[in-house]
């Protein structure tokens, strides 16, 4: 694929020909001490398969299926808790915003701000997010093709700030299902932005169990081999150590104790494509 950009995050960087990296971490924050635990976990795995890792949770599920479905702890509780986590185990953030307000209050905590599937086209929301001089992962509609994108990362871009990547997480194909175009990633490039694969959101079925979504968690290691496979430079990933717990896309989440065997593998096949040594 199209050589991207390099972007600093934290200590490492993304994009060019640096190593693939991951996001990962629990839908949305359960508690601190959930949150806390599965920082801690996911952090010590990605350490021993030395894999650079964002911190992903959300403090606010703004677009449940169902207003009786679990959101979050707020924007408040949740930044005070995603701030912890960053203090104590010094890793990068990553969280959603959903209106231009909150963009300058979660760039004082988070490191990348994501733009949420659904608002991949919202002009306020890409501009004040931009502003803020923040990463930004711009995460593509479920309702747009990969070359739209690049009118999302124009966006942003008229800001200053070209500090962003682009994340897959599957199309609308049909009712309640999703389908990943492997083409995407070569065509997402283009724009210059380095290329994320949101696997376990593209195995969910929106909806699909009436007031939540289902999943096909099944499908998250053969889909997540084909992306870095292509060349994707990170991949991002739901994990719960009890996915059948889970307040938020439990159905789709990868369960923790799977997450380093298949690191491992993701990780021999990223090597193969860049032609990397893995000694």
């Amino acid at each position: 694929m199209q050589t991207a950009r390099e972007i600093s995050i934290g200590n490492f960087r993304i994009g060019g020909n640096q190593p693939l990296f991951l996001i990962a971490g629990p839908c949305v924050i359960e508690s601190e001490t959930h949150a806390m635990a599965m920082a801690e976990e996911v952090s010590r795995i990605a350490s021993e398969a030395k894999v650079p890792y964002i911190f992903k949770a959300s403090y606010d599920k703004a677009n449940r299926s169902s207003e009786q479905s679990y959101r979050g702890p707020g924007i408040a509780e949740g930044l005070r808790i995603l701030k912890k986590i960053k203090e104590r185990l010094g890793l990068p953030i990553l969280t959603d915003i959903h209106e231009a307000s909150q963009a300058a209050t979660v760039a004082e905590v988070a490191d990348v701000l994501q733009i949420p599937a659904f608002l991949s086209r919202q002009t306020d929301l890409l501009v004040a997010a931009g502003k803020t001089g923040r990463v930004v992962n711009l995460k593509k509609g479920q309702f747009l093709s990969p070359w739209e994108m690049a009118n999302a990362v124009e966006k942003v871009a008229q800001t200053g700030n070209d500090k962003i990547f682009l994340t897959e997480r599957g199309a609308s194909f049909g009712y309640q299902n999703l389908v990943v175009d492997m083409r995407s990633f070569p065509i997402m490039r283009k724009t210059g932005c380095p290329v994320v694969f949101d696997v376990t959101h593209s195995v969910q079925l929106p909806g699909g169990a009436g007031k939540s979504s289902g999943g096909q968690p099944e499908f998250i290691e053969p889909l997540a081999r084909a992306g870095v496979a292509v060349g994707v430079d990170g991949v991002f990933l739901e994990v719960h150590e009890n996915p059948a717990k889970a307040l938020s896309d439990g159905t789709n989440a990868l369960p923790l104790a799977e997450l380093p065997a298949l690191l491992g593998k993701l990780k021999q096949i990223a090597a193969l494509v860049r032609g990397w040594s893995l000694q």
